[in-house]
């Protein structure tokens, strides 16, 4: 491995980010795990549907209050708004715990717990995003967030696995105990970071920009296919606790192998994080394959005559799938006005996480009526749709070329970062106002006497 897949972690703040923030993901996927088995198996008698909604009221208030949100993600001090959002988890995680330690917790109680975490979560994740940004420089961001994916897939390997033990050994009600406490993890790497080596970014005014992010995502047709592919992944292939819960029932394997299944899930995803990591950009092309990928790793798990097989078909499952959703968030980041990229992060995590809502209750119902293998194929269904937008997409923009030499060889532009959003008064200064010269290609001169020509996205 390359020493340059792990460069952002010379940098102090985002070295301290990367443990505290692995120690909280770890105690995260323990709480979604045991959360999923208590809706599935004691709230319920196997209910997958239940499951369903308990998911889309989780997930639906990052799309509902995506504005505000990612509004508050650019005007506010991050690591302050992130210090707030994670006391209110730890809180709510102790909470939960009380409750199911007590034997009082029924299923609209926790439908009510999954909308409070889902509206705290929806505030918490564009913060967190874009807080990855304010840690490194510009030329290090995509690998930062890459390592951020990495931090969050090796939580996923651990946190499940231990989440089945524990619920077998000692019950739910402790499992979400313990991952109260690792939060202290994040709130104390906040805590001791260094303020003044972050990242210095600029702040737009009132509540009147809130729609910036909205109309820069508009006038750029890349982000609009990215979104519309994550979109679609969100909402019918990202739904592996239902998948994994309901087939590790279909095999005769309880809590342990549930827990299990989702940590195969995560060593292929830790794999894509980290040769996300080694990548110098974010590339378009990577999220079409992978989206392609998922389709057919889906298909694969379709057809798994044990559970061995399943589990193995889950490895390139996780591959694909954080390969996709890496490379488009880290594409997002690198290509976004720096003043918006709150917002249009806000935007990203809404449309990941609130396409839940969508497809969670019908991928759920499906697998209660037809089976967990017949909702794992229409995923896969999914997939290849989403695989054909992006696609089509990139050959109708004229990004692709013939290689000038090599015959039987296509390149594709690539994109790179695009300010379009024009400075309020109030946003001028002389810093601001200072211009960097741009270089011109060897043997061009620039034109004189003609206006200065609008910013193009590459296509």
């Amino acid at each position: 491995m390359s020493t340059s897949m792990f460069r952002s972690l010379s940098i102090f703040n985002y070295r301290v980010w990367f443990i505290g923030a692995l120690v909280s993901n770890v105690g995260a996927w323990m709480q979604a795990t045991a959360q999923n088995w208590v809706v599935l198996t004691q709230l319920t008698n196997n209910d997958a549907a239940a499951m369903g909604v308990t998911m889309a009221l989780q997930f639906a208030p990052p799309l509902l209050l995506v504005s505000v949100t990612g509004w508050v993600a650019d005007r506010f001090d991050r690591r302050k708004l992130i210090m707030c959002t994670q006391s209110t988890l730890l809180l709510l995680a102790v909470t939960l715990g009380v409750l199911l330690l007590t034997g009082v917790m029924t299923l609209p109680l926790m439908f009510g717990f999954a909308l409070a975490l889902g509206v705290v979560t929806a505030f918490d994740n564009p913060a967190r995003q874009a807080f990855v940004s304010d840690l490194v420089s510009q030329e290090n961001a995509s690998n930062a967030v890459a390592l951020n994916a990495a931090s969050f897939n090796m939580a996923r390997l651990i946190g499940p696995a231990v989440a089945g033990v524990m619920i077998v050994l000692v019950g739910t009600g402790w499992v979400f105990l313990v991952n109260a406490v690792t939060f202290l993890a994040m709130l104390g790497a906040l805590l001791i970071m260094r303020p003044h080596e972050l990242v210095a970014r600029h702040r737009r005014g009132g509540p009147a920009r809130l729609a910036d992010g909205f109309r820069y995502v508009a006038g750029r047709p890349d982000l609009v296919v990215i979104f519309v592919m994550v979109f679609l992944l969100g909402a019918f292939g990202m739904n592996f606790p239902i998948f994994a819960s309901t087939m590790a029932l279909e095999f005769g394997r309880g809590a342990d192998g549930f827990g299990l299944l989702s940590s195969f899930v995560a060593i292929g995803s830790l794999a894509g994080a980290l040769l996300a990591a080694r990548r110098e950009r974010a590339r378009m092309r990577v999220v079409i394959v992978g989206a392609g990928g998922f389709a057919v790793a889906s298909a694969l798990s379709v057809f798994a005559p044990s559970y061995e097989a399943y589990a193995a078909t889950l490895v390139l499952t996780g591959f694909c799938v954080v390969t996709t959703l890496t490379t488009a968030n880290g594409y997002v980041q690198t290509t976004t006005d720096p003043v918006l990229r709150g917002r249009v992060l806000a935007l990203y995590m809404a449309i990941l996480l609130g396409g839940t809502p969508v497809g969670a209750p019908i991928v759920g119902a499906v697998a209660a009526h037809f089976g967990p293998r017949v909702a794992i194929g229409l995923a896969a269904i999914v997939a290849v749709i989403a695989c054909a937008i992006g696609a089509s997409w990139t050959l109708a923009s004229g990004r692709v070329h013939r290689h000038e030499t090599k015959r039987f060889l296509l390149t594709v532009d690539e994109t790179r970062p695009i300010q379009t959003v024009a400075p309020e008064p109030e946003d001028f200064s002389d810093e601001i106002a200072g211009t960097t010269p741009i270089p011109l290609p060897p043997g061009e001169r620039a034109p004189r006497a003609t206006p200065r020509p609008r910013p193009r996205h590459s296509s």
